[in-house]
């Protein structure tokens, strides 16, 4: 018997932007209604997409970013060459740059059928694709594409420069030879002892969350804080810290990131003439030592750099030696969610290098630098297990290198019960962690991001969220909060809307005082994710016969550890998630996490019942779950915040909005 072939669809995004949520949904959903699906992941430009689009019935382009009208520049006259046999084009997403909703014309008269703007759900876009290919004869698609299956990796090849030691002292000294000629400001860090002396006489930001941890100050609450100029990055910090932040941080720009300083330096010229800011950070690289250096003695604060760097090695050279304290990132969170094909065998020696630098500031100068990893990840429906199990494998790496002070993040997800338990989770299994390691001395921090995905587009909804967030910070007792604002959906915050929000952050951790939470539901939810967390630690190092480093990239590429809406080809991307009745995040599909039976029963319990509540009757409808949850806070569709509550504390009448 002949099987009817499938209609086929190239799918995927064109730009650099790194979302990729919202292509996993639709990938996930086209898969289970029955098409073949091609998907090309993110970061793709227009020619990816017509040298195999004659082998498809649909292409479907995503644009997030708002370059539209660039990245298509060309598609106009590349489809006139594609004769009569070609493609339905579709095109959806952000389309344009600002919140009002382009027109769709100029995009149907450049050879596109269908244009969606903004948000379409997903039932929609179904219904097009069943009216758009009605008779039409069915195209191979991605089956004329397969190779013949890979041989299995042979990871002891793939891994063999990975090493869990420590670089020799020559190895390092050459390694630090190139980091610093990678940018002409490189060699006002050359001198680790002049950086040291200057260091040594700067505020810590250890010291500033070992405070925290003891209770000797309030919880930390650190905001989001970066702009092109000097002067305008002084002027920031100058009304953040009166207005609550004990410690600060650069936020870097997107050329810095990807080591275009050359466009950064130009930026910067062109921003000077014009007097019209063109980078969306501080370009902390082209500044250089002696403006760090000007900056932090003009404004003495606990200073951190926060970035997503691809190569982060010269970013953390000139951070340190201008006086920065605390450094975010590693090997996979600033990895696996930023980016489409950077293996993890390059990732992971250019953050050892980052975390032997920290560590040898403290072995020859007695100076610590604090590591913080960003266990957000993709900041959407991350179940806490993954995000714990991210930052302890991180945290191994670090230590292992010497550094003496690591930062534990977690972004609120929306159950108080679940968060609360997540971060306490994840403090006492960095503790044990690090005492079974024979790590002793290691200060650890714990990091309670704010909801972190998109944001209600009501006021009065973000200011509750934003309230009520930062009292499970309070209950969950974290070192400090990263404090988002209630400006969130309406554009980027603005200096006044930081100050607003720590105003507002603050009333919410000392009403945490006034407010419980069930003890026994989370000390339930703490053994859940206990047994999580260790179990996806103990498959992955046991992939890597022990080593770290090797586990993690083997652990990867088996899937033992599997970041939900990462854009990464070197992730498995099989594991799926959703809410449960109570807006607790849980696996919806395991994928191929080493998760007993007992965990498993327990998770298929709680997405039984939430599809039955919903009136979902095939788990292969679950992309309807998923795409809910998604999109139910930008919407505006609950009833208060945190989720599980049902319940929002009202805000304080003294807070003026």
């Amino acid at each position: 018997m002949t099987v009817p072939r499938q209609h086929s669809i190239l799918l995927g995004g064109v730009g650099g932007d790194c979302h990729s949520v919202g292509l996993t949904i639709l990938r996930h959903s086209l898969m289970t209604s029955g098409y073949n699906v091609h998907y090309l992941g993110i970061q793709n430009n227009v020619r990816d997409f017509l040298q195999l689009c004659r082998l498809f019935n649909v292409v479907m382009i995503s644009s997030m970013d708002g370059h539209s009208r660039y990245y298509l520049s060309e598609f106009p006259y590349l489809v006139k060459e594609q004769g009569e046999d070609k493609p339905l084009w579709y095109l959806g997403g952000n389309l344009s740059i600002g919140d009002n909703i382009p027109a769709i014309e100029p995009f149907l008269e450049m050879g596109f059928h269908r244009v969606f703007v903004k948000f379409a759900d997903i039932e929609t876009v179904l219904s097009f694709l069943r009216r758009d290919l009605e008779g039409v004869t069915a195209k191979p698609g991605g089956l004329a594409l397969q190779a013949p299956p890979a041989a299995p990796a042979d990871f002891t090849a793939l891994t063999a420069a990975l090493e869990d030691v420590r670089l020799s002292q020559d190895q390092f000294e050459r390694t630090r030879k190139s980091v610093l000629e990678q940018w002409k400001t490189g060699r006002d860090a050359t001198d680790l002892a002049d950086n040291a002396r200057f260091l040594a006489k700067q505020p810590s930001f250890p010291k500033m969350q070992g405070l925290s941890n003891h209770g000797k100050i309030p919880m930390l609450m650190h905001p989001r804080a970066g702009v092109a100029t000097p002067d305008g990055q002084i002027r920031l910090f100058q009304t953040l810290n009166p207005a609550g932040a004990r410690v600060l941080s650069y936020q870097v720009d997107s050329l810095t990131r990807l080591s275009d300083f050359g466009r950064a330096e130009q930026a910067m010229k062109d921003a000077e003439t014009s007097k019209t800011p063109l980078l969306n950070g501080f370009p902390l690289i082209n500044h250089g030592v002696p403006v760090l250096r000007r900056i932090i003695s003009s404004f003495p604060v606990p200073l951190q750099t926060r970035h997503s760097a691809y190569r982060p090695e010269l970013l953390a050279e000139i951070s340190y030696a201008g006086g920065v304290t605390a450094f975010e990132g590693g090997s996979i969170c600033y990895n696996i969610p930023y980016y489409k094909d950077y293996p993890l065998t390059e990732s992971i020696p250019r953050w050892q290098y980052v975390d032997q630098l920290s560590g040898r500031y403290f072995d020859k100068f007695g100076i610590v630098i604090d590591r913080e990893f960003f266990g957000v990840l993709t900041a959407t429906l991350v179940p806490p297990s993954l995000a714990i199990a991210s930052d302890l494998l991180e945290s191994m790496l670090a230590v292992q290198q010497g550094v003496k002070s690591i930062s534990l993040g977690y972004a609120e997800q929306g159950n108080r019960v679940q968060d609360v338990a997540a971060i306490r989770t994840m403090r006492r299994m960095a503790v044990d962690l690090m005492q079974n390691l024979g790590y002793k001395d290691v200060q650890i921090n714990t990091v309670f991001h704010q909801y972190m995905a998109a944001f209600p587009n009501n006021r009065k909804l973000a200011e509750d969220l934003v309230y009520n967030s930062a009292i499970s910070a309070g209950l969950a007792g974290a070192t400090r909060v990263m404090v988002k604002t209630p400006a969130e959906a309406f554009g980027i915050p603005t200096v006044e809307d930081n100050a607003k929000a720590l105003k507002l952050v603050r009333a919410g951790i000392m009403a945490a005082e006034m407010e419980s939470v069930d003890e026994a539901l989370v000390e339930a939810e703490c053994e859940i994710i206990r047994r999580e967390t260790q179990a996806i630690l103990d498959s992955v190092i046991l992939s890597g016969a022990g080593g770290v480093a090797r586990g993690i990239v083997a652990g990867f590429e088996k899937g033992y550890i599997d970041i939900p809406f990462s854009p990464s080809i070197h992730n498995k991307g099989a594991v799926m998630t959703a809410r449960d009745l109570d807006g607790a995040v849980r696996f919806l599909s395991f994928g191929n996490l080493q998760l007993d039976s007992e965990l498993r029963d327990f998770h298929r319990y709680k997405m039984d019942e939430r599809r039955r509540a919903e009136g979902i009757q095939r788990e292969s409808q679950g992309y309807q779950l998923i795409e809910k949850d998604v999109m139910q806070v930008a919407r505006g569709e609950y009833s208060g915040w945190p989720l599980s509550q049902g319940r929002t504390v009202e805000l304080p009448p003294d807070y003026a909005a």
